[in-house]
């Protein structure tokens, strides 16, 4: 099932807030971010588009809004819908071949590398899309697939392929993903929200 894609003044405002700090920066640095951080100026107007979703009367920021958000996708290889359910706190340190199923589950303090897909499995033994909890880290190039969990403060290495659930605190590698601690992302995500 699809989420809500409607979001209102105040949890805008959150969302964007949440996402500055996670670069370190708050909103009196707004334009300098968006200048500054490809990953940043992704989730804006990625949010942007899902606030301005439905709004009749600010339809023509609305179709702005989802060009800039179309050619962004296609000029930095990103490619999160807007109405997917992300957290406050996205973080995209470095783009290019991301890829996020519009019907996964975000939880907030995400961490994204280059290379990362999360998405959805038709088949197998958990046919479905991810829920991401919070505090959790994807490594460059990992895959996250199907019906599964990835619990809060979790870890996903470099190129790693996960098809089962992971714990809270999990630091999963390899291919097939396994558990090989429970250290958790504590040092991989930074200014939390």
């Amino acid at each position: 099932m699809t989420p809500p894609t409607a979001i209102n003044w105040d949890e805008y405002l959150q969302l964007v807030r949440g996402d500055l700090l996670r670069y370190g920066m708050d909103l009196s640095n707004i334009l300098g971010c968006l200048i500054k951080h490809i990953g940043f100026r992704y989730t804006f107007f990625m949010r942007s588009c899902r606030f301005l979703k439905g709004k009749i009367w600010l339809f023509p920021l609305f179709v702005f809004a989802r060009l800039i958000h179309g050619r962004l996708k296609i000029k930095y290889g990103i490619d999160i819908p807007y109405n997917t359910s992300t957290g406050a706190g996205l973080y995209i340190g470095h783009y290019g071949g991301i890829v996020v199923n519009q019907e996964v589950v975000l939880g907030k303090n995400c961490n994204i590398n280059h290379g990362v897909t999360i998405g959805i499995s038709f088949g197998g033994k958990s046919p479905g899309c991810p829920r991401i909890g919070d505090n959790v880290f994807f490594g460059a190039g990992c895959k996250v697939f199907g019906n599964i969990t990835l619990g809060d403060d979790a870890a996903v290495g470099a190129n790693c392929v996960v098809t089962r659930s992971v714990p809270d605190h999990g630091v999963v590698v390899g291919i097939p993903g396994k558990v090989i601690s429970y250290n958790g992302s504590a040092h991989y995500v930074v200014n939390r929200v």
